[in-house]
């Protein structure tokens, strides 16, 4: 904006500091300089000034950039060249070249914040006086309409409230990443719809983010839009799967993620929320929803959400670093995930007996006969790991040593064994098969300090070139 040579005040009322001042602006109105004073809550302050004008729209505040008041400018051939904030009484009288201004006042007092920069205000005068747009369809809610009724009337919600998305939460959203808005990440089954950072905002507002997590909701979009993740059939199975989100490196801290007590359960915002973001962007920008295509027969309650930090002060190498990062690195990986099959040992303090009882357990996975089966997570609680740590045993070791113990004989597994009608053919009588494919059993740390008790958590069954992969990408601020 071109502004009026001279000087500017702005001001408010309600504002111990320029209630002090009043006197100085007086002054200044009677002086050579021109003097225009927006005043924030009302034009009937100061008096005996006659360029007084309402800023109570704060437009012109949010065109000076203005946070504190008093705030007094110089303008010279149309541009600010000096500004003053709060009442320093050397400075304005520098900046207008008269010493004798506020001669019985103090000589400092600090100001009070604009109210253009009050909680929520920012966004608001962005979004009305600046430069931004949306592309996405407005829809408007009548004045008596409940917003959360229609945010389910309107079928945005997974089955539990969602956070409207106003422009002004979505466009605070978007601030918490450096990428444009209009940036399209992929495209969304099963629709294949374009699934851009503004669309993926306003779902992240949607599931209860905060900005701070989108970098990481971002991340987890693009990680499973990634056509080895195969997105589009692990919506379309009738198994139990769903995505799983697990987080590593420095913003794990930062955004308060959990990793230690109930690290799979709820009450951790960031968790439930970012793994929620990613559900709803299936539903509401791909069109994945129950008894559509999605087929599931029963589905498991991480379909609402499944998302947790993994615990990096061990001695083990993190699931990032597996897949090619550092631990400077921030990474999200995306894989397919059930429902969560307890273990339970209490007994095993040597790594070889504790091996074995794991083994055992995965050997359930899906069913005791099957062989080749889904890749599974296998979710390592710190007085199992301690087990570990104390033989130092390295989770390569620890993975190595429960692959040789999956290894199956062809006879347990055919049709009928065991008086268990399923089974493999007969043909794999004298073999010896995998219960996993060699890279199909991965090892994380989290949990809390108490308790011998670790999760197993198998995933989708078709697995590889024709079916889902995990996805690892890094996160982007």
């Amino acid at each position: 904006m071109d502004w009026p040579d001279g000087i500017i005040a702005v001001v408010k009322q309600d504002c111990p500091t320029c209630v002090l001042v009043e006197p100085v602006l007086q002054q200044l109105a009677g002086g050579d300089m021109p003097l225009i004073v927006y005043v924030q809550d009302g034009a009937s302050f100061p008096t005996d000034v006659t360029q007084v004008c309402d800023d109570s729209s704060l437009e012109y505040s949010f065109h000076l950039s203005i946070e504190t008041v008093p705030t007094l400018i110089k303008i010279e051939s149309g541009r600010e060249v000096e500004r003053v904030i709060g009442w320093v009484k050397d400075e304005w009288c520098e900046l207008v070249g008269d010493d004798t201004l506020g001669k019985a006042l103090p000589a400092f007092r600090p100001g009070c914040g604009s109210l253009s920069v009050a909680p929520g205000m920012t966004e608001k005068l962005e979004l009305r006086y600046g430069n931004i747009s949306f592309s996405s369809r407005r829809i408007d809610i009548a004045e008596l309409e409940d917003d959360s009724e229609a945010c389910f009337d309107r079928g945005w919600s997974d089955g539990l409230p969602v956070v409207a998305p106003t422009e002004e939460r979505v466009y605070r959203m978007l601030r918490g990443c450096s990428r444009d808005s209009t940036e399209v990440l992929g495209h969304m089954p099963p629709d294949l719809v374009s699934c851009t950072v503004e669309k993926v905002a306003i779902n992240a507002v949607l599931a209860g983010c905060k900005p701070e997590y989108f970098p990481v909701v971002l991340a987890t979009v693009e990680a499973a839009l990634d056509p080895a993740f195969g997105l589009h059939g692990l919506l379309a199975t009738t198994f139990f799967s769903g995505p799983m989100v697990i987080v590593n490196g420095p913003i794990r801290e930062s955004i308060g993620m959990n990793w230690k007590g109930n690290a799979l359960g709820q009450g951790n915002r960031a968790n439930a929320t970012i793994g929620r973001a990613l559900q709803l962007i299936v539903r509401n920008v791909g069109g994945g929803r129950p008894g559509g295509v999605d087929q599931a027969t029963l589905g498991n309650p991480g379909k609402y959400t499944f998302c947790f930090a993994e615990d990096e002060s061990t001695p083990w190498t993190t699931l990032a670093e597996q897949r090619g990062f550092s631990r400077d690195q921030s990474a999200v990986t995306v894989i397919s995930a059930d429902g969560v099959q307890p273990f339970v040992d209490q007994i095993s303090r040597e790594p070889e007996g504790l091996v074995r009882s794991m083994a055992a357990s995965l050997r359930v996975v899906n069913n005791i006969k099957s062989a080749g089966a889904p890749d599974a997570i296998f979710v390592v609680s710190p007085e199992h790991g301690r087990v570990f740590d104390l033989a130092g045993w390295s989770k390569e070791k620890t993975i190595a040593a429960l692959q040789l113990e999956l290894q199956i004989p062809g006879e347990e597994l055919v049709r009928g064994a065991g008086g268990i009608p399923p089974g493999m053919p007969d043909s794999v009588k004298g073999k010896t098969l995998g219960k996993f494919r060699p890279e199909g059993l991965r090892l994380v740390r989290a949990g809390g300090n108490a308790g011998l008790f670790s999760a197993i958590i198998p995933g989708w069954p078709a697995i590889g070139e024709m079916g889902c992969d995990p996805v690892t990408k890094e996160v982007l601020l």
